[in-house]
């Protein structure tokens, strides 16, 4: 024997009718702060807030491979038979 019952609702009515606690409400909150999250992220890798960051950074290591060059040309002129000793 089979039996076969089709039931014709909305998920709405049969979550109240299970018993089920509504989440909707705490499903938007959470999809808002992800939502405000990831724009917030997207602001910070703006091209120009991306350079202001980087730049530092680069130009320290420009420096410093000046210096290296600078120091190494200098160390030449420097050392005996260079003509500036």
């Amino acid at each position: 024997m089979k039996i076969t019952i089709d039931v014709d609702c909305t998920p709405e009515e049969a979550r109240e009718f299970l018993g089920l606690p509504e989440v909707k409400p705490m499903q938007d909150a959470v999809m808002r702060e992800i939502e405000q999250r990831m724009l917030a992220n997207l602001k910070a890798t703006d091209a120009e807030t991306l350079f202001r960051t980087w730049l530092p950074a680069q130009m320290q290591g420009l420096e410093q491979m000046q210096k290296l060059f600078w120091s190494q040309l200098t160390k030449g002129d420097r050392e005996p038979g260079s003509g500036r000793e």
